[in-house]
C-alpha cells in the first residue's frame, strides 16, 4: 500500500513554519491518537482508577457499601468518566478492561465480595459503565 507523507505548514508574516507531526496529543486531559481510537488515553485513566482503587483498599479495610459508594463514584468513577462523550468506548475489549475496574471495586466491600459481579451491583445500586456510557450518549 502507498502511503504519502504530508507537510503541512502555517504562514505567518511571510514567514513559513512546517507542522510537526504527533502520534497522540493530549488536550483538556484526553489522549487523542492519528486513528481516535482512544486506547492510550483509556490505558491511562484505568491505570489511574487502579491507582485510586488501590488507595482506597489500603486505607480503608473494613467500609460500609454507602460510604465505599461515595468515595468509588467521587474519586474512581468520575475518572473513567470524565469526557467519556468525546472518547465514548466501542471496542468490546476497551468497554471490558474498563468493565474490570468497576468488577474488582465492587470486590472491596467485605460483605459483598461473594456475590456475582451483577448481584454487587444491584446491591451498590450501580449501573454497568458501558450503561453509563450509552445513556450518555442518547441525552
Amino acid at each position: 500500500m502507498l502511503t504519502k507523507n504530508y507537510v503541512y505548514n502555517i504562514k505567518e508574516n511571510n514567514q513559513i513554519t512546517p507542522l510537526e507531526y504527533e502520534e497522540s496529543y493530549k488536550d483538556l486531559g484526553v489522549i487523542f491518537d492519528e486513528k481516535l481510537t482512544f486506547r492510550d488515553h483509556i490505558h491511562e485513566k484505568v491505570h489511574k482508577a487502579y491507582a485510586m482503587l488501590g488507595i482506597i483498599k489500603r486505607n480503608f479495610k473494613y467500609i460500609s457499601i454507602n460510604n465505599f459508594i461515595l468515595l468509588y463514584k467521587s474519586m474512581v468513577r468520575s475518572l473513567l468518566d470524565y469526557c467519556v462523550s468525546v472518547w465514548v468506548p466501542y471496542r468490546k475489549g476497551d468497554i471490558e478492561v474498563l468493565e474490570k475496574v468497576q468488577k474488582k471495586a465492587t470486590k472491596i466491600i467485605p460483605e459483598i465480595r461473594h456475590l456475582p459481579y451483577r448481584d454487587r451491583l444491584k446491591v451498590c445500586k450501580l449501573p454497568m459503565l458501558h450503561y453509563r456510557q450509552v445513556r450518555g450518549q442518547e441525552i
